[in-house]
């Protein structure tokens, strides 16, 4: 396997100086305009190539340069022809930039700036529009990602085998350019706040209303992480509609040129359906165990790895689980593995068993191929009246994003995913692809974030009723009618949005008003949702609307494209292009090319090909993945792509790993990763039994901070051994634990239940013997007996 040295920015001068975004979000949009920066410092002409990260549901909309004085703005057309005219300009010594989306994955641009002569300066402007995503706690969240994690490609899928996208990555301290970054939100409800995982300045309020404000990162930020923003708004749930005008040099009865809606819905369920937890269902918990997987979940080197962190999750989930269900748990990397040949009936005897494997589990297993995990727990039968839902927890460096995604539409009928995307750098397209095409949600978990809690929101959905029978409605004035831009709704969660697109074609002189009607079966009784909207379009709204409408119908036919098995329709490549090069947004099939054909003179000398690195965090350095050698007699003419080493199960001490501030200095020693002393809530939690009780012994009574001999003395006499263990349990929680209650609420209930069944008439008396033990005090009602 070929490995050599990445060049430093002390070695050879990197073209890319600085990168400046500037981000708007209006309501739940986002609309991004980055300035990329270059300068060529050498005596001779570079091609400087940048493969890098977008949001993988991002519609680019606009590509342009400026050389000098001379601002030129890219057209889109078909990939190939794109390629094809780029070449032709360099072989012609003129200045040419190409901006290509990967075909394998929408997340990942190159971005070629070709024929950079001696002493020149360029910036790249690129704009994209994207859709903001609701968090478990109603924030919405931007992420700007840095971090492009190298893709592992699995064997047989094209290409060389096992090897990995060809990404240049440097530790995050050598990164060679800068970024500065600011943010204007606006929207019709107030902006209560904006949270980041960076450092940023004070929110500027920018009205009396607080509809408007902006904020930008703090002085001196590295862009050594993907930048995050949350952000909050008051009454966040409220259906909203928008319709933007169409274009008035496009056609009408064209996607430009009619006017489209776009729709926001949050469909309110009944309290009496919510308050009750389904009690069956077969959950299916897919673990990622590549090497990758042994990073920590942040750059500060002190924290949990992905793995632990992932261990520690599935321990809480086993735990919540309902008596009754059924439940297996995967893991892959290289090969899958899977703890009980089928799902089994969840009691104390398989959550044993489970609990001690999962345990056991490590970052062991090599690559990252999680299509033939996929295939064979769609294989098996499902189990009658016991809904499927599906768990996968991935750092994401999967290189068949696309035809895992497939794969999962395919098989949505008959079950629900949920996604979790673990660690800086997680793609984003797999991550939402997923959830969306499996009708479940998706989560990423970065920096110092919680998993449990985010993961538990997820496992809350799932327990959710499942709703069935899902319809949309129009009712359109005489005259109007509409053309659904959006795939189908599959999936309707309590406090979940779901987004429509529809192009309007055609007038009405009799109303201007519209409704859409959302009507669905929940728990066996109908359901429904109406929204009225104003059908005059909204001012000054640019063209987000119908890029993002536009790019919703490509990313839906070019699903539609890649189904193996379904009929191949030859128009539907045509078909994608037409909508690219029509609405000016990219697609995996198009390209935006730019040439400066200038005042007609060929650049003179031979062109050098620079790549530029992208950050790589830290920690991923001492991983079992991305084992990088330097050699320091690289020069710039052997500069060549660098591939992750997998480490070999039988031959694992064969690669030296390289610490990643000092690995270009020649030191190899890193350091080791300290390892947390166990969180006293999952301590409490590993020790419930799977009906929800506990068990009196010393290892309670040391997670509850006691002696056995303190527990054992101040039970009264009339409450067995394990009501007390378990009325004790739960005054812990409810006294020590409330900040992470949506945690351990559903292990609760379960334990409540337990009790309740019990009939034992000393419960009072065990919550007073309880709190005095413990010296807490709790509402008398709070276990609702």
């Amino acid at each position: 396997m070929n490995c050599c040295g990445l060049l430093t920015a002390q070695k050879e001068p990197v073209p890319l100086k600085s990168i400046e975004v500037e981000l708007e979000v209006r309501d739940h949009v986002a609309t991004v305009v980055s300035t990329l920066t270059y300068e060529n410092k050498e005596d001779k002409p570079v091609e400087a190539v940048f493969v890098f990260p977008l949001p993988g549901d991002a519609a680019v909309c606009h590509f342009s340069a400026k050389i000098g004085q001379t601002q030129i703005v890219a057209e889109v057309k078909e990939k190939q022809q794109a390629r094809e005219e780029y070449d032709d300009a360099l072989s012609s010594g003129q200045q040419a930039f190409l901006l290509e989306e990967s075909e394998q994955s929408p997340d990942i641009f190159t971005l070629s700036v070709g024929s950079l002569p001696p002493g020149e300066s360029a910036s790249i402007r690129l704009e994209y529009v994207t859709e903001l995503a609701v968090q478990a706690d109603d924030g919405l969240r931007f992420c700007l990602p840095a971090v492009l994690n190298p893709r592992y490609q699995p064997q047989g899928s094209g290409g060389s085998e096992g090897a990995s996208v060809q990404v240049t990555s440097v530790p995050a301290s050598l990164v060679p350019y800068s970024l500065s970054f600011s943010a204007r939100v606006s929207s019709p409800r107030p902006v209560s706040k904006v949270e980041s995982n960076c450092s940023l300045d004070p929110l500027q309020h920018l009205n009396t209303e607080q509809t408007q404000a902006t904020v930008k990162l703090a002085a001196g930020h590295k862009f050594d992480r993907d930048v995050e923003l949350l952000i909050y708004y008051k009454d966040a749930h409220q259906p909203t509609a928008v319709v933007e005008a169409g274009q008035t040099t496009a056609k009408t009865g064209t996607l430009m040129g009619d006017p489209v809606v776009m729709l926001s819905l949050y469909p309110e369920f009944p309290q009496s359906v919510m308050s009750s937890v389904a009690s069956c269902g077969e959950f299916v918990f897919l673990l990622d165990r590549s090497g990758s997987m042994d990073c920590p979940t942040d750059d500060s080197m002190q924290e949990a790895t992905r793995i632990c962190s992932a261990r520690d999750t599935l321990l809480l989930l086993l735990k919540s689980l309902p008596m009754g269900c059924y439940f297996n748990i995967y893991s892959f990397g290289d090969t899958y593995e899977h703890i009980f040949p089928k799902s089994v009936e969840y009691c104390e005897k398989t959550l044993e068993e489970a609990v001690k494997k999962v345990e056991e589990m490590a970052a062991d297993l090599g690559g990252t191929e999680i299509l033939e995990s996929l295939k064979h727990i769609y294989s098996q039968p499902c189990i009658p009246n016991q809904p499927r839902q599906l768990f996968v927890f991935t750092d994401g460096e999967v290189f068949n994003t696309k035809e895992v995604i497939n794969l999962v539409k395919k098989n949505s009928g008959s079950h629900r995913c949920f996604s979790f995307g673990i660690g800086e750098g997680a793609s984003s397209a797999l991550i939402n692809g997923l959830a969306k095409e499996g009708g479940g949600h998706a989560q990423f978990i970065t920096g110092t974030d919680r998993m449990q809690p985010k993961v538990m929101q997820s496992l809350r959905f799932a327990l959710q009723p499942a709703v069935e029978d899902i319809s949309v409605t129009w009712d359109l004035p005489k005259g109007v009618s509409v053309t659904v831009l959006s795939p189908p709704i599959t999936a309707v969660f309590q406090g979940q949005r779901s987004l429509l697109y529809a192009q309007l074609t055609g007038q009405s002189s009799e109303a201007s008003e519209g409704s859409v009607m959302v009507k669905y079966s929940l728990a066996g009784h109908p359901s429904q949702s109406q929204l009225h909207f104003s059908l005059k379009p909204a001012e000054d709204t640019g063209l987000t609307v119908h890029r993002l409408g536009a790019r919703t119908l490509i990313r839906s036919l070019e699903m539609e494209e890649k189904d193996d098995e379904a009929p191949q329709d030859e128009g539907v490549k045509e078909r994608v292009v037409e909508l690219s090069v029509q609405s000016g947004v990219s697609s995996s099939y198009t390209a935006f090319i730019v040439v400066n054909k200038g005042n007609g003179e060929p650049i003179e000398g031979p062109l050098v090909r620079r790549n530029i690195p992208t950050s790589m965090l830290g920690g991923m350095m001492y991983s079992r993945c991305d084992i990088l050698v330097f050699d320091d007699s690289s020069t710039c003419e052997d500069f060549q792509y660098c591939e992750p080493m997998w480490r070999n199960k039988d031959a694992s001490e064969e690669y030296t790993r390289i610490s990643s501030d000092e690995a270009c200095l020649g030191n190899v020693e890193a350091p080791t990763i300290k390892k947390p002393p166990r969180d006293p809530l999952l301590q409490l939690v590993s020790l419930q039994k799977a009906s929800g009780y506990w068990l009196l012994d010393p290892a309670l009574a040391a997670a509850l901070g006691k002696t056995s001999k303190e527990v054992d003395k101040t039970k009264p006499p009339a409450v067995n051994q394990e009501m007390w263990a378990t009325v004790l349990a739960l005054i812990w929680l409810y006294s020590f634990k409330m900040d992470a209650k949506e945690e351990w609420e559903l292990l609760a209930m379960k334990a409540v239940s337990w009790l309740r069944a019990q009939n034992a008439p000393c419960v009072a008396e065990c919550v007073e013997a309880g709190k005095a033990l413990l010296g807490c005090e709790v509402q008398k009602d709070f276990l609702g007996l």
